[in-house]
Formats: C-alpha cells, structure tokens, sequence
C-alpha cells in the first residue's frame, strides 16, 4: 500500500455504528472502522456499551489513526441525532455511514417467533440505520456528496434462514438500500448494501459453534475458505471511495461465492 492510496479518505469523517465488540476479536464494525481509519478518515465509533467500542478505539490510536466513542443506542431516534450532531460538531462535517448494527433477534417462524422480541429487533436492525441516515444525510447535503453503507446478510437475498426474523429484517436492509439510493443519488450522496456470507467473527463465535459447524460453514462456498470481518471491511471501505463514484444502489454479496452456488456446485450430488 503506497501512502497515497493509504490516505485516500484523508480529511473525510465518517460514523460506524456497531463498532465494537462483545468479544474479542476482529467483527465487520471493528474492521470497517479501522481501515476507515486506516485510511484517513476519521471514525466516530458508536455503540450501545462504551466498553465495547474502546479496543476499536485503542487499535485506531495504536496506528496514530483519529477517532471518538459515542455510546449511543441506534433504535433510539433521539440517540442518532445527538451522535450526528457530536460527530459533526466535532469534525465540522460528516461524509460517510457505515450502518452496520445488527442482531440475531428472536428465532422462530411466524407461527413460533414472539411478536414483542419481533417488533425490536426489526427496530435495531432495519429502524436504526432509517433513524442514523435520517441525521445523516442533513450533514452530507451541506457538501453535495456522501456515502453509506449498510450491513445486511446473504440471509436477506436467499430466505434460507430458520429464523423468519433475521432473513426478514436482512431483506428489508435491501430494499431499503435501493430505495435510498434512488431518493438522494441526485444529490450526490451514494447508498450501498452489503450482504456477507457466513464470515466468523465474534458476533459467531461468542454464541458457541463446533469445529465441525465451523468447517461446514467454510466449505457452503465455492472459495472454500473461511472470510473475516476485514473480507466486509475491504467491501466498505470500496464503497465509500471515490473509485466507487459511480457506483449507487448495489448489494454487494462477501460470501466466497456462496450465494452464487445457491443451486449446488456444478457436478455434486444431489
């Protein structure tokens, strides 16, 4: 990397929820928020537990990168716009989002799953990144320009999920991706999605998972190998630059091919 491609987000400010973890290691929101950093940005780390965010924030600084923690609960409307107002009356302005909170939610079909536990979930996962571009976008009209980038799942382009609630909400992050983009792209601000594969991260791991889940997870892609939370963070960090200027409305699958062996590899028994 030559320090001119290393700086290339150089004096932008960017805003990724989710930027923590609850366990350690490298998740989609750590990645993406160090190699914004990385990159020159500088990254306001929200999460709803300050603790989580502070390793994101010690690795940021061990790099000599800028960043600041907000706690801050994205499915509250009034905690999105005080993280945007912080961030902006920090930096004097905000030209990327990264909405990348989500969780598992209840489990269950629509005759099992409980309508209280629904409600929430949908309201962290697909709520939350509304109410963050709500405030956002203000901030990136004032420069005619913007990025965003929302976090959803392969789960939201294939149904195939046991959960109604997870593969339900990971769709609406699509749709809601499209219909963005074709709302502000006149004005300069640029909406993506992308939907990972079965990467590991700590959000995977810290729920439990043999080595035989694990090695079965990795061979349901025709790579054959296994993807991290930095495989997601290269994806933003893509689409939040300007080689990716004319690029709007895209959902970008990081899944190791995955998806695009939904129907079986070419040869395999069936």
């Amino acid at each position: 990397m030559t320090p001119s491609e290393a700086k290339r987000l150089s004096g932008k400010t960017a805003i990724v929820t989710g930027a923590g973890s609850r366990a350690e290691g490298i998740g989609n929101g750590r990645a993406a928020s160090i190699l914004l950093a990385r990159h020159g940005a500088r990254v306001a780390l929200l999460d709803v537990v300050r603790g989580w965010a502070e390793a994101t924030a010690r690795m940021i600084e061990a790099e000599r990168g800028e960043c600041c923690i907000i706690e801050a609960d994205v499915s509250n409307p009034a905690a999105c716009a005080a993280a945007v107002a912080e961030t902006a009356g920090r930096w004097g302005r905000l030209d990327i989002l990264v909405n990348n909170v989500g969780i598992a939610g209840p489990p269950g079909t629509a005759v099992e799953v409980d309508p209280e536990a629904w409600d929430q979930a949908m309201r962290v996962n697909v709520a939350s990144m509304m109410l963050m571009a709500k405030h956002a976008i203000p901030e990136m009209r004032k420069l005619g320009a913007g990025a965003i980038v929302n976090i959803a799942s392969v789960a939201g382009l294939t149904g195939g999920h046991p959960n109604l609630l997870y593969a339900t909400s990971k769709g609406a992050i699509v749709q809601l991706t499209r219909a963005m983009a074709a709302q502000h792209g006149a004005e300069g601000i640029r909406v993506n999605c992308i939907a990972p594969g079965m990467v590991y991260t700590p959000m995977v791991y810290a729920r439990g998972m043999s080595p035989e889940l694990r090695e079965a997870r990795r061979r349901r892609s025709l790579l054959q190998t296994e993807g991290t939370g930095w495989d997601v963070g290269n994806g933003v960090i893509y689409l939040v630059s300007d080689e990716a200027r004319w690029v709007t409305g895209v959902v970008l699958p990081i899944d190791a091919g995955a998806t695009a062996a939904a129907g079986g590899l070419p040869g395999a028994a069936r």
